[in-house]
């Protein structure tokens, strides 16, 4: 898994913090057989030592951060349930911690060597996959780089492809012409550090004194930054960036390749670093004295096969067709809006000169006065005219009803006969 940055420097931090010296070359006690359950306890041992060590204020804040992680833990747990709609209400947060690997599940509350444990192993993991990944996004580099080579051939004449190959032939040999490459980690390859970057007499050389030297952070390992710093020299015999015929991005495979084989070769326990006692033993070896001339990338056999370039090269293929598909689709898209672009352009030109048209018709029949017109040419009267056409129609009715009221008699008439 991959920890949260955070966690990281935590680690780093309090790996620093409790980094004390200890005497690696103690005598040693009988040889035991080798046993796992014997050397975890030692391991555990020796952590739960050092961070006894360890001043209070750091171990509270360990016991704090551990407790901030636990709870970010838990919080991510029940959103990954929440999203599959599985139902916690009787959830068992420890059982489920035990996915990640990278604390202690069964201690939730304080940082103990248990937990210094795991972090390094977990983080170790990841860096191991971050070499791997490294490796293979160097391989599909070089596979692009050789379909782009063949696309180009293949785009020019038989004359000009020919005087092309023969060009880059020429820029091949030239990078492999190259000063000899020492075996990194052997002896001839730290005298010439030793020599060209420390400015010492190499015929005084002293394992001791080298590591110390190179030992940047005084934590007592070379960690792998100070490994590859290491081998800066090595790398620039074959490699220069002012240089046509040679790719950087190969001298950092190659620095890869480098660190992998000194750490293959030095590093006994396996967890990335480089101990003073490891170091020393390494330049006991037979190869440390006598080694072989380094092959360099240009030496050793190509990092794909040609089954695995056609591989990579149908997969370029199929995603040109799917970018093609796509890009099709947004110039159709593009194409429709600008339609509907300009449906709404000649609309709103076409509402634009209405309300004009309107506007002058209604300046015209002011100048002239005109009772003004709607829309559809219809007259349109003020109220003042309309209430005086409903005052005038009025009048005559009101006359007649008068007149008619001052000719009914005073009284009603009495004793009318009743006809049966």
């Amino acid at each position: 898994m991959n920890l949260d940055p955070g966690w990281l420097l935590l680690l780093s931090i309090s790996l620093e913090v409790w980094s004390v010296p200890l005497d690696r070359n103690a005598t040693p006690q009988e040889a035991q057989p080798p046993q796992e359950d014997k050397q975890e306890d030692n391991v555990n041992g020796r952590l739960s030592k050092e961070l006894d060590l360890v001043g209070h204020h750091v171990r509270t804040r360990l016991d704090e951060l551990k407790r901030q992680e636990v709870s970010r833990l838990r919080m991510l747990l029940k959103a990954k349930l929440d999203s599959t709609n599985t139902q916690s209400l009787q959830m068992d947060h420890a059982s489920l911690l035990k996915q990640f690997e990278h604390l202690d599940p069964h201690n939730q509350n304080t940082f103990e060597a248990k937990d210094l444990e795991l972090l390094i192993s977990t983080a170790t993991k990841d860096l191991e996959n971050y070499d791997a990944e490294r490796h293979d996004e160097f391989k599909r580099y070089e596979m692009l780089k050789e379909h782009e080579r063949r696309e180009y051939l293949k785009g020019l004449d038989q004359e000009k492809r020919e005087k092309e190959e023969k060009r880059m032939e020429e820029l091949k040999d030239k990078h492999r012409k190259h000063p000899k490459v020492n075996a990194p980690g052997s002896v001839a390859q730290l005298r010439e550090v030793w020599e060209e970057t420390d400015g010492l007499d190499p015929t005084e050389f002293n394992p001791k004194t080298f590591f110390k030297l190179h030992d940047a952070n005084g934590d007592g390992v070379l960690d792998e930054q100070e490994l590859e710093a290491l081998f800066a020299k090595e790398l620039e015999k074959v490699y220069d960036p002012k240089n046509e015929e040679d790719d950087m991005m190969e001298m950092e495979e190659e620095r890869l390749r480098m660190r992998e084989h000194v750490m293959k070769n030095v590093d006994i326990n396996q967890d990335r670093l480089v101990s003073l006692e490891e170091f020393l033993k390494s330049t006991d070896k037979k190869e440390f004295n006598n080694p072989k001339e380094w092959d360099t990338l240009d030496d050793t056999k190509p990092v794909f096969t040609e089954a695995e370039l056609q591989r990579f090269e149908a997969e370029l293929r199929t995603k040109e067709e799917e970018l093609g598909r796509r890009a099709e689709s947004l110039r159709q898209e593009q194409d429709l809006l600008k339609e509907r672009g300009k449906a709404l352009e000649a609309q709103r030109r076409e509402y634009q000169q209405a309300v004009l048209e309107m506007s002058q018709r209604k300046e015209k029949q002011a100048v002239e006065g005109q009772p003004p017109t709607g829309p559809n040419g219809e007259l349109q009267f003020h109220q003042e005219m309309q209430k005086l056409e409903d005052q005038g129609a009025k009048a005559p009715v009101e006359q007649e009803v008068q007149e008619a009221q001052n000719n009914l008699p005073a009284e009603p008439p009495q004793n009318l006969p009743i006809h049966t």
